[in-house]
């Protein structure tokens, strides 16, 4: 028997790995996500698989790489033919439920061309990512019918027909003038709806809610919560709870801007990075920001005392990360995507309940994980089938339980990806959009970058741990290049690509024509 019976998964969105206590933050107070990682064993170099939304996403949700996956922005379907933890879950007799934010978009296409109907209970699986969702709230634009925000909002007297645009992501000024937050110069001001009744509060009752009905059934849940992405917009009182003296300065320097790698020169020139360039802009966010996270934490507490409450700490494995971090103008950028340590480098908490992992209890683990290890994670905790013929990722666990013969063999890199092709820089390079790929392979030393039809960039960070130093261009540092280059090469060749039949399946058949009547090569 396996020692865990329920899976809580829970994941912030654009919440960077620097802006928590435990990772080293001098002010953010995150005393509960803290609390976890003095149960359970924080994870020093976790990086995502790509740093925008839904192909980040889609690699947690199917322990698959973007090149895998093959859903390479946030509008982007995951193909019919790719499984989630919610399909391997539910082929074992689980479900997986939701509460929160996911990014799946539904292969429409691809259930057209096999004649599935949107509406019918298959259709519904493959359009869900197969999540069981409680309430799935994506944070981007006025809820629809998949989620009873809205009608909470009016219930309370946030009389609207579209409350999340009028109320929870609008602010009132000291003079009760109301202003949008989509604008960042407006969030200074606090959101027109009570803490109880934001978004965070919201989707933590809805947890806490199911997990209660649950009782002494077994339970797997991801708790995806959309802050502190924006719209930036905090509840009274975190929309000040922290002031400019209290935030990390800006890491980022003149000379960044000379001579830049031309991509990166072209997300510049977007619309958020040239606003969060200006310090009026960052200025004004990063505060808010720190609030945002401050109330996530605070209710996280709440949610631990209902799994001590419960009895659940006993038997839950929790993963608690990101799916990227948010510049807030460092390296004079803003938002995600780019290949920087702020974005790929995020936060990654588990808590493994077995007794074999008494002995990494409150350890900080330096080994590279990736955003593909949590589904092999949840698998092996269960005690399922690990799915080897899909499943890119490894479980955590050799290393939560000290598991030498499965830790030695560990990875020494880890590899992000990005399709820049739907975003304005494409237009700026006059690119076609199969001309935008770019790819990371990080190691403890060096970071390199690969892009197409541009020069590479190349970081040394032993030396330059802040990624200021663009070496791609310096002909000093060719064998690097090429080292770097290789470990790319090596990746993309360790690609699951047979899916259709497991490896067992292939061993029980190798060299075995003769049975099926093939005698080929005969004298």
């Amino acid at each position: 028997m396996a020692d865990t019976r329920n899976v809580l998964f829970i994941m912030c969105d654009q919440l960077r790995r620097d802006h928590l206590g435990c990772y080293g933050h001098p002010y953010l107070r995150t005393r509960h996500i803290d609390a976890l990682a003095a149960r359970g064993v924080r994870f020093d170099n976790a990086f995502v698989s790509s740093g925008v939304c839904g192909p980040s996403r889609m690699s947690y949700y199917t322990g698959r790489t973007m090149s895998s996956h093959g859903a390479n922005w946030n509008r982007v379907p995951l193909s019919i033919g790719e499984m989630t933890l919610g399909e391997y879950l539910r082929l074992n007799g689980r479900s997986l439920a939701l509460a929160g934010k996911t990014h799946v978009m539904a292969d429409g296409n691809g259930m057209q061309r096999l004649d599935i109907a949107r509406q019918s209970p298959l259709g519904q699986r493959l359009s869900t990512g197969s999540f069981d969702e409680l309430d799935r709230y994506d944070g981007h634009h006025e809820p629809g019918k998949e989620s009873g925000y809205p009608a909470f909002l009016r219930k309370h007297g946030y009389v609207s027909d579209k409350p999340w645009s009028d109320f929870a992501i609008s602010v009132e000024d000291e003079s009760g003038t109301v202003h949008s937050g989509w604008k960042m110069r407006n969030v200074r001001w606090p959101a027109r709806v009570a803490e109880p009744h934001s978004e965070t509060a919201y989707m933590t009752n809805q947890a806490i809610r199911y997990i209660e009905q649950q009782g002494d059934t077994p339970w797997a849940l991801h708790l995806s919560y959309v802050k502190p992405h924006w719209p930036y917009v905090a509840p009274r009182p975190y929309h000040n709870l922290y002031s400019l003296d209290q935030c990390l300065p800006l890491a980022r320097k003149p000379a960044e801007l000379d001579n830049a790698h031309p991509v990166v020169a072209a997300y510049r020139a977007h619309e958020e990075c040239a606003n969060f360039a200006r310090e009026e802009v960052s200025n004004t966010v990063r505060p808010v920001y720190q609030g945002l996270i401050q109330q996530i934490d605070d209710h996280l507490g709440q949610l631990w005392d209902t799994l001590e409450r419960l009895g659940r700490w006993q038997d839950t494995l929790i993963v608690f990360t990101a799916d990227h971090g948010d510049f807030l103008g460092d390296h004079w950028l803003g938002e995600k995507e780019l290949f920087y340590d702020t974005v790929q480098r995020v936060p990654m908490i588990v808590y493994d309940p077995s007794t074999r992992a008494d002995a990494t209890r409150g350890s900080a683990e330096t080994r590279f994980v990736s955003g593909i290890d949590v589904v092999p994670t949840v698998l092996d905790a269960l005690g399922l089938p690990a799915h080897e013929e899909r499943v890119e990722g490894s479980s955590v666990l050799a290393l939560t339980r000290g598991e030498a013969d499965r830790a030695e063999a560990w990875r020494d890199y880890v590899v992000s990806e990005l399709d820049y092709s739907f975003r304005g820089a494409r237009l700026a390079l006059e690119r076609k959009p199969d001309e935008c790929r770019g790819w990371m392979v990080r190691d403890t030393r060096w970071k390199y970058i690969h892009w197409q039809g541009y020069r590479p960039q190349l970081f040394d960070l032993a030396n330059d741990p802040d990624e200021y130093v663009d070496l791609g261009a310096d002909a000093g540092h060719a064998i690097v290049h090429a080292q770097m280059h290789a470990k790319l090469a090596d990746w993309y060749g360790s690609l699951k690509q047979r899916v259709t039949i497991d490896n067992p399946t292939v061993e029980s058949k190798t060299d075995t024509h003769k049975d099926w009547g093939v005698f080929f090569g005969e004298w």
